[in-house]
């Protein structure tokens, strides 16, 4: 009769280890792809408000005066912030809008999610 061949206690445990050690470095991965995705989706939704509001000033008929101005919109299920700052530009007729988007409830980090410059023209 043959001995019986296996694998011993110690070869069981490496396997066991290295196994928890790539099941760790997957969930890790997953968890970090979550945030990016949760991340980038916020981005595109912010980009979307600051468009919104430079069509906005675009097809309004009012000239839009020099400084800043703020406000909040909901959009994508979010509410979102807005500063909007107005300057004029060495052209006459053209005025400068830059936009920046921030997420509501506000964070500790305070960098706008979306930024966006554009030009008004006189009517």
């Amino acid at each position: 009769m043959r001995p019986m061949r296996g694998f011993t206690l110690l070869e069981i445990l490496v396997a066991l280890t290295v196994l928890a050690l790539a099941m760790g470095a997957l969930v890790e991965a997953a968890s970090r792809f979550t945030l990016n995705q949760a991340y980038l989706r916020d981005r595109t939704l912010a980009t979307w408000v600051a468009r919104n509001r430079l069509v906005e000033q675009q097809l309004d008929p009012a000239w839009p005066k020099p400084g800043q101005t703020k406000g909040e919109v909901e959009l994508g299920g979010r509410e979102w912030r807005w500063v909007m700052q107005v300057t004029q530009t060495p052209e006459r007729d053209l005025r400068r809008l830059d936009i920046e988007v921030f997420a509501l409830p506000e964070s500790d980090d305070e960098r706008p999610l979306a930024t966006l410059a554009g030009l008004v023209e006189k009517r």
